[in-house]
């Protein structure tokens, strides 16, 4: 199973080989339902961007809706979406498209088929708009799985639902194909995955809380799959290899090395690398979540495809060695595993690792504030379109608000947010300290020049 997982991820990266990574200045909208929503996978992508390629910022930019089914993605379509200006956009649905209680009716099977019939209708709009955008990149995403076999409970199982979705994703990766679109499958990788894990463990799902949304190592599995679908694994952070024995230096990949010195006991070197470690969140995060992003390891070759930071010292004598960098001790390591060569991507103490965290958290930060302008996308988009109250954040639109909060606890949920957001000099503000965030992300994740020194335990 697991080497049919790697072939089958490695024939979608392929089929998606069209799909080049984001370059300086891009504006990538993320469109989708709530699984992009209050999902991080996008959050995890530009994290990847922000440490890798410091040099190269771009701008990642939420435009799920919790609920939503094609016909309102197209129905907010020049507001939510092209009004963000984007030069790449990508696009998923279908999760809501495929229904859910629906499938416990007597006629199910023929009420789904129009309701998702409605959604290919609906589709062919966006797909309309989309081609009178030729400046805008498409980037098609076939949705994470519904997850009806995993065992930790026995709610929120739709018969018919799986089969539906899966027929949903293949009509999407033709729609890409048809119009040369890049497609990138999630779907059926994360399938595998689960299927795989399942047959250890019965109750394992990347969906744990509701068979529905990705938690947050889902939702890494799904940057890991959209990153390689780019064509960026197998990209070092660095790769260091010096001779001890000779000072000379054997390898500088994505790195400098300068100031080669030493002794019989070790050896010393500047080293200033063009990247940073990608720094794994160990905390869960968002609403209802239980899972890390480091949880993710468990389940894809992230750290082997991504997240090497190799340095390799051969020509030592045998012992135990000593590792400082800036002249604080970060590890030790004997000279066997030294020659060999150690990833100081996994080691959280080194100064670039620490570096990497504050990108990480800083970044959190923003997702944390973009979440507050979605929340108030989804009452206006959601909620008071409908009544025709779209955009008005006066008086009578919190007394409606208040009103609907009663019989709605989706509405309650989100009420003391829109009390806040309806304000445009607050959402102006909340977009001012993303931007302060994102600004001092791409200050603080300039490359910085380190000394590294092996030296000998003795």
């Amino acid at each position: 199973m697991k080497k049919l997982l790697l072939l089958f991820i490695a024939a979608s990266a392929l089929q998606a080989k069209a799909q080049q990574p984001f370059q300086k200045g891009d504006r990538i909208v993320f469109v989708g339902n709530s699984i992009t929503d209050g999902g991080h996978y996008h959050s995890y992508i530009w994290l990847y961007y922000m440490t890798r390629f410091p040099q190269r910022r771009i701008t990642c930019l939420n435009a799920g809706i919790g609920g939503d089914v094609i016909g309102q993605i197209n129905d907010r379509f020049e507001d939510d979406v092209l009004s963000k200006k984007p030069t790449v956009l990508t696009l998923t649905w279908g999760m809501n498209d495929t229904g859910y209680f629906e499938w416990y009716r007597s006629d199910a099977k023929d009420s789904m088929q129009k309701k998702i019939q409605r959604s290919y209708n609906n589709y062919a709009i966006v797909e309309d708009k989309l081609k009178k955008r030729p400046d805008i990149k498409k980037i098609f995403i076939g949705g994470s799985p519904y997850d009806e076999t995993a065992k930790f409970n026995d709610k929120n199982i739709y018969p018919g639902k799986t089969q539906a979705l899966n027929e949903v994703v293949a009509f999407q990766e033709q729609a890409a194909k048809k119009n040369s679109w890049p497609f990138v499958d999630f779907y059926h990788p994360m399938m595998l995955i689960n299927q795989r894990e399942q047959q250890q463990d019965s109750t394992f799902s990347l969906t744990p809380g509701d068979r529905i949304h990705p938690d947050n190592d889902g939702h890494m599995v799904m940057a890991y799959l959209f990153l390689k679908a780019q064509g960026l694994a197998g990209q070092p952070v660095a790769m260091i290899h010096i001779d001890a024995a000779t000072k000379q230096i054997k390898q500088a990949a994505n790195c400098k090395i300068s100031a080669v010195t030493g002794t019989a006991d070790g050896v010393s070197f500047g080293y200033l690398a063009q990247a940073l470690p990608y720094p794994l969140d160990t905390i869960s995060r968002g609403w209802g979540n239980r899972r890390k992003q480091s949880d993710a390891m468990k389940v894809v070759p992230f750290m082997k495809e991504f997240n090497q930071e190799v340095l390799q010292v051969s020509g030592l004598k045998a012992g135990q060695y000593d590792l400082l960098m800036d002249g604080e001790k970060v590890g030790s390591y004997d000279a066997g595993q030294l020659a060999t060569g150690i990833n100081l991507a996994e080691n959280t103490r080194t100064p670039e690792y620490q570096q990497a965290i504050q990108i990480r958290e800083l970044n959190e930060e923003r997702w944390d504030i973009e979440r507050r302008l979605r929340m108030y996308a989804w009452m206006e988009f959601s909620i008071l379109r409908g009544k025709g109250l779209l955009f008005k954040d006066n008086n009578a639109v919190m007394d409606s608000v208040n009103a609907y909060a009663a019989k709605d606890i989706f509405v309650n949920g989100n009420r003391d947010n829109f009390t806040r957001a309806r304000y445009k000099g607050i959402r102006d503000a909340w977009q001012l300290e993303m931007n302060v965030l994102t600004d001092k992300i791409y200050e603080i994740n300039q490359p910085l020049l380190h000394k590294i020194t092996i030296a000998s335990a003795r």
